[in-house]
């Protein structure tokens, strides 16, 4: 190297150390400490030397270093975000000082960890709708996943708007109308109704565009919430539910196939609470869906106030124009008319009364007071009629 040579030169009485500095480009004071150097350790002593401190007071904590590094393995491995936030989140969570994303980014990029991906479309591009309140749109959709002997069955999800929060998540072999009503009700029994919902059109969840009404738009308009439903061929209007299911199929990757339905189940309901409860969410503030529906009072239907509880049964009225239904291990008898017979209907429950709807046409057909004493419950929409008495001779 230059400095080897200028120090030889000078020690070898070639140079003045004022010529070889002028000729390697070095300052005189320097070459003189390279001079001392070479007399205390020869000429390996006289090589550049680095000028990385000795310490760094800022650098990252190799114990925090290693639990960055195992966080991205336990969360990639579990199908859930693994981004440097995520990380932040889950080490202040552990009560860890937790260093900035950009640290994290670096830390997982020298670990080998980071994936380039392509440019992303700039957020400052997004046109997002979010609703104010928790419960004032509820998202619905259907996804398709695949049992371990590769049978297909189908996942029918319930998404707050406001919050993200998994209102439930329910497998079946085929989703169809009466499966959406049911889970539909849990959700409402368990969260409060919604203001409105927001789904696709698909024939389970509309009739819009074949004639009539199906079973779940009847129970919306009983308890009189809003029905929204996307454009045709525009899923992104319900871009959130999509997003999530998603974020759903990755997480049952890593999971050991399901063997049948009710297996698929314990893992979607095992899902649910890490969603909700364990995992934070960017686009609520890098809080739980959970604390953000809890965290803000919950919009209501703007119509009829819904009762507070109730069940629905669906039934074809027999040919007398009747049908049963057991209550508090009793089997009542309710008359809804001959003229009806052989009809299907919905029977909607509450606290004092079951309403009847037809389920071709949306008609109410017939209302019962509930009188547990009394095993056969009249249709109140009609005058009360009387046995016919023995003919007079």
């Amino acid at each position: 190297s230059k400095h080897r040579v200028a120090v030889l030169k000078v020690v070898t009485n070639q140079s003045s150390v004022t010529a070889a500095a002028a000729e390697y480009g070095l300052s005189r004071g320097y070459l003189h400490r390279l001079l001392r150097r070479y007399r205390e350790g020869g000429l390996e002593a006289v090589e550049p030397r680095s000028r990385r401190p000795h310490s760094n007071p800022g650098r990252t904590p190799e114990p925090v270093r290693e639990r960055i590094i195992a966080l991205r393995t336990e969360l990639s491995s579990g199908g859930l975000d693994a981004g440097p936030v995520t990380i932040a989140w889950h080490l202040q969570r552990e009560g860890v000082h937790a260093p900035s994303s950009s640290t994290i980014r670096r830390v997982l990029h020298t670990a080998g960890l980071v994936t380039p991906e392509p440019r992303k479309r700039p957020r400052s591009s997004w046109r997002r709708f979010e609703a104010d309140a928790p419960n004032e749109v509820w998202q619905s959709d259907v996804t398709h996943w695949h049992l371990a002997d590769g049978s297909e069955v189908e996942i029918c999800s319930w998404l707050d708007d406001h919050s993200r929060y998994l209102l439930g998540a329910t497998a079946f072999g085929r989703v169809d109308g009466d499966d959406v009503v049911a889970t539909f009700c849990a959700a409402g029994e368990e969260h409060g109704w919604p203001a409105a919902t927001l789904t696709d059109n698909g024939a389970i969840y509309t009739s819009r565009f074949t004639g009539g009404h199906n079973a779940f738009e009847y129970l919306l308009a009983y308890l009189g919430i809003r029905q929204k439903n996307g454009a045709p061929g525009h899923p992104q209007t319900q871009g959130k539910i999509e997003r999530f299911q998603q974020t759903l199929k990755r997480w049952l990757g890593q999971q050991p196939p399901a063997g049948t339905v009710a297996e698929l189940q314990a893992q979607l309901d095992a899902f649910r609470v890490t969603y909700d409860e364990e995992r934070p969410h960017r686009a609520i503030g890098r809080r739980t869906p959970a604390e953000a529906y809890r965290a803000r009072p919950k919009a209501h239907p703007a119509g009829r106030g819904a009762p507070g509880h109730f069940r629905l049964r669906y039934d074809l009225v027999d040919r007398g124009g009747r049908i049963s239904l057991r209550r508090a291990g009793r089997m009542h008898h309710l008359g809804i008319g001959a003229a009806h017979a052989r009809r299907r209907v919905l029977a909607i429950v509450d606290e004092r009364e079951v309403t009847v709807v037809d389920l071709e046409t949306g008609e109410v057909l017939s209302t019962h007071h509930i009188e547990p004493a009394k095993s056969y419950w009249r249709n109140q929409r009609r005058d009360p009629g009387r046995w016919p008495g023995p003919r007079a001779t």
